[in-house]
């Protein structure tokens, strides 16, 4: 089952956190031979999406680093959003080890 969070983005501003994936027992999965991808939409059913950039940061200690520039943050619209981490094997076996809610704060300064 993956973890549920609730993250913050500001419009305008550079976005980053990092997700550490970590197996039942809580320790770190090895992410050597996988790929990770992110996405966000305003419900399960849209047919659009704002891209999140996920990197494998720390293979080893399995974390991913996810991001979305100062630019793309500034054309999302202020508002909830549903997001999702998922992770592919090299066999091919698709894990999400991260869903929530993204909440966009609107910007002042522009």
């Amino acid at each position: 089952m993956a973890a549920f969070t609730e993250i913050v983005i500001e419009q305008g501003a550079t976005f980053e956190t990092t997700v550490n994936v970590n197996d039942v027992y809580n320790n770190p999965v090895n992410l050597a031979n996988y790929s990770s991808k992110s996405q966000m939409r305003k419900s399960y059913t849209s047919s659009s999406s704002f891209g999140v950039n996920t990197i494998i940061t720390n293979a080893p200690l399995g974390e991913i680093t996810l991001s979305i520039s100062a630019a793309n943050t500034a054309v999302i619209p202020a508002g909830r959003f549903l997001y999702d981490l998922i992770i592919t094997s090299n066999t091919g076996v698709v894990t999400r080890v991260v869903e929530g809610v993204a909440v966009v704060l609107p910007a002042v300064t522009r």
